[in-house]
């Protein structure tokens, strides 16, 4: 399950479940994430998940490294049951306007501009994790032929809802961002919306993601 814990500063416990990027792995993350945020052990003050690793901060006032990391060794991951998933359903206009680097991709790839959108949006995405900026969506697994690493130059300036893939991953934008995936189309919904205090997130890690295209009128016109 696990394959080490350490010390991560102070007041900080880094789970390492190995270097492996897949929907098994990341599942175990999310499931220990998910108990310990409804099960909490006092002294917890924060939990961070991500493709592989698990970050769990702590209050030594009330807890200390070794108390906490045999807490964490005795879960075992087999009594917590599956993750309940979700299929998130987000619209997305590939107009020219909003698809910054489909030419690039195309050239790049050998593949034509359609058959790239087919592709992009024929595939079932698996959240892994939330980072980066507030909200934003890590996803894979994108298809092996649309597979291209990150742009040579990162614009300055990524515009809010942008969709962007690199290598196997896929990404959305939840505000204007300096970045270097390559844009496939611009959505409309509102992944984090930070008013919303109790849930800001649209994609929480263990979600799937269906995109489905729209035009530039019916993106102009939206209204969650």
């Amino acid at each position: 399950m696990i394959k080490k814990i350490s010390n991560l500063g102070d007041s900080a416990l880094y789970c390492d479940f190995g270097n492996d990027v897949n929907q098994t792995i990341n599942s175990r993350v999310i499931k220990i994430f998910r108990n310990l945020k409804k099960n909490t052990i006092k002294g917890i003050t924060n939990i961070t998940p991500s493709y592989n690793k698990l970050i769990i901060s702590f209050d030594l006032d009330v807890i200390n490294f070794e108390q906490l990391e045999e807490k964490i060794t005795q879960m075992k991951i087999e009594d917590f049951g599956e993750v309940d998933k979700r299929i998130v359903k987000i619209p997305v206009c590939i107009d020219e306007e909003f698809s910054l680097d489909l030419k690039r991709l195309s050239e790049k790839l050998k593949i034509n501009e359609n058959e790239i959108i087919k592709s992009f949006l024929s595939k079932e995405y698996f959240c892994y994790m939330t980072g980066f900026i507030a909200g934003m969506p890590f996803m894979g697994d994108v298809n092996e032929s649309l597979r291209l690493n990150r742009l040579e130059t990162p614009r300055v300036k990524v515009p809010k809802g942008s969709i962007g893939i690199t290598e196997q991953f896929c990404n959305i934008y939840t505000y204007d961002s300096p970045g270097g995936w390559n844009i496939i189309g611009n959505t409309p919904v509102e992944i984090f919306d930070k008013f919303k205090v109790d849930d800001p997130v649209k994609i929480r890690p263990g979600d799937s993601v269906i995109f489905y295209k729209i035009n530039k009128k019916e993106f102009s016109n939206w209204n969650e």
